[in-house]
């Protein structure tokens, strides 16, 4: 029992002394981001989802790395969705390409301590039937909205 308790002693000394940590993500952000609340963000998109959906994704993320906070937390993103368009990029109109920009700041104790704006794209099949082809559409937009929330993050870590 002893060799088995010091085996795991070791392996996570091992692990630690190569940058691995059981945390992922926390104490990565700036000083006083130690729990961070995610506010609704802004819609100014026609896809009335748009700023829920990334909102909750930014909410997701901040919950993997273990920093997520609730209304008590002394850091908060805020932040708009300005654009949700998508767009044909094929010319036979078999594939669409959904893209979404999101303008993002954090906040500790009320003042601006980093701010980003993302764009990024995501592509679907067009579809014959309006119903599969709009849930097609929505998919992207999900999987849009959890590349942006990544991106916002990652941006505002150290190094």
């Amino acid at each position: 029992m002893r060799s088995r308790s010091g085996l795991c002693a070791l392996a996570a000394l091992a692990l630690g002394g190569c940058g691995y940590s059981f945390a992922a993500g926390a104490g990565r952000l700036p000083e006083g981001a130690e729990r961070v609340q995610v506010r609704p963000l802004e819609n100014r998109t026609g896809d009335a989802e748009a700023g829920a959906l990334v909102a909750a994704a930014l909410r997701e993320e901040l919950a993997r790395r273990g920093i997520s906070g609730g209304e008590e937390a002394p850091a908060r993103i805020e932040g708009v969705v300005e654009r949700s368009a998508f767009a044909a990029s094929s010319p036979n109109n078999a594939t669409f390409r959904l893209t979404l920009e999101v303008q993002a700041r954090l906040l500790v104790k009320g003042e601006v301590v980093a701010a980003r704006r993302v764009m990024v794209g995501e592509d679907y099949l067009g579809q014959v039937d309006a119903l599969a082809a709009e849930g097609r559409r929505r998919l992207a937009l999900r999987r849009a909205a959890d590349a942006a929330a990544r991106q916002i993050l990652e941006s505002f870590e150290r190094p």
